[in-house]
């Protein structure tokens, strides 16, 4: 091999490191980056809030429609009232039922959705079944509660919120 060639070999591996280095430089950087992200939209954001003497805005009321929906899982699963109205601070306990119609035990996650999007940073929950994975054995019927509260902090316009839940199942580890 010339001096040239293993000069040139030398300069490319160089390079290539650098651009290996730099790659997992951004990888790790993506998530605090993701984060940021999702926080600035109001997406995937969970809030939890501690209970504390808040002011309630009675000049104004939200209307919270509460949707549920499964992600193909053979289960029941829906809200047990369809909407409710709330004053801005006021802290409002709503229910969700499930019910397990196949024959075995499902493990799944809630995810949340609002609409509109920027409704998710002013809706504070305080207990959600959405926090945890929920193990529902065969032809269990379940009520889980979602405790929430609107800022007083939200817009003015922000007088509908649609409130949705979705089921996905969790695979199991190693499977």
């Amino acid at each position: 091999m010339t001096p040239d060639v293993a000069l040139q070999n030398r300069q490319l591996m160089g390079k290539l490191v650098v651009i290996a280095v730099a790659m997992l430089g951004f990888g790790f950087a993506m998530v605090p980056m993701y984060r940021q992200i999702c926080d600035a939209l109001g997406i995937t954001q969970t809030r939890v809030v501690a209970s504390g003497n808040t002011q309630v805005d009675a000049s104004r009321d939200v209307t919270v429609e509460l949707l549920a929906s499964n992600a193909g899982l053979p289960w029941k699963f829906d809200s047990l009232e369809r909407s409710v109205k709330l004053h801005p601070g006021e802290l409002v306990t709503v229910r969700y039922r499930v019910q397990n119609t196949l024959g075995r035990d499902i493990t799944a996650h809630a995810v949340m959705n609002t609409a509109p999007a920027v409704a998710a940073r002013y809706l504070l929950k305080q207990e959600c079944f959405c926090f945890t994975n929920q193990t529902v054995a065969a032809g269990e019927t379940r009520e889980m509660p979602v405790v929430f509260r609107v800022s007083p902090d939200a817009p003015k316009d922000l007088d509908v919120i649609s409130l949705s839940y979705t089921f996905f199942e969790v695979k199991a580890s190693g499977a």
